[in-house]
């Protein structure tokens, strides 16, 4: 939808919404002066006056997919921290049931993307995140993202929030999740060069064990 001069609300709706085991994505290519510019994102925007969650969202879908949803839903809440932009408060949905024709957006490309090649695309490093939580989680969640202009710099999930080391591993740019569950392993995830550094120290511990063993049968 097209900004106004009018304050924007700082709450926000984004769907993805799926068929075939693909999502409905959005190259935003067209929008001027687009924080999004040149990303792939779900769709969605920002509330009206007296709307709520769901108002938006089947508001924003229409207006920029021509589609109306009949089945989706709200899995979690994001909130989105950047220098210069005012916080965002962001409801994040899916949906699996729609009607109609998909028409051109005045905001981007339109794309039907498999979720097993959407990590190939240029997406916010926060996406990677909470697009990761939608596969593996089935509860609702509430993800915190912290940005120093395109760098992810902070991310906070349900209360816990994860030091730099565990982001690097997270967002490795091979586009590869290493880890295996964001609902219970929060922080204790390696990633391929910590696994590397383990089997080194271990190598190098097994070393010591046959110096020593070898220095006592010599000296006994």
């Amino acid at each position: 939808m097209e900004e106004t001069k009018k304050q924007r609300s700082p709450l926000t709706t984004l769907c993805y919404i799926e068929k075939d085991d693909s999502y409905l994505m959005l190259h935003r290519i067209k929008k001027k002066q687009d924080v999004n510019e040149g990303k792939w994102i779900g769709v969605g925007g920002h509330f009206e006056e007296n709307e709520s969650p769901e108002n938006c969202l089947l508001r924003e879908v229409k207006e920029e997919t021509g589609l109306t949803l009949t089945s989706w839903r709200f899995r979690g809440i994001v909130t989105f921290i950047a220098k210069g932009w005012p916080t965002e408060y962001m409801c994040l949905y899916t949906a699996d049931g729609f009607e109609g024709t998909l028409r051109e957006c005045d905001e981007g490309e339109l794309a039907w993307v498999a979720k097993k090649d959407v990590p190939a695309l240029r997406l916010w490093d926060g996406d990677r995140i909470f697009l990761k939580l939608l596969i593996e989680r089935d509860t609702f969640f509430s993800l915190k993202l912290s940005y120093d202009g395109d760098e992810l710099i902070e991310a906070e999930l349900d209360g816990v929030g994860w030091g730099t080391r565990v982001l690097q591993c997270v967002l490795m740019r091979n586009n590869q999740y290493m880890g295996t569950d964001f609902g219970e392993n929060r922080g204790g995830w390696l990633c391929q060069k910590d696994k590397k550094m383990n089997y080194f120290l271990l190598f190098l511990i097994f070393n010591l064990i046959i110096y020593h063993s070898s220095y006592i049968i010599k000296y006994k």
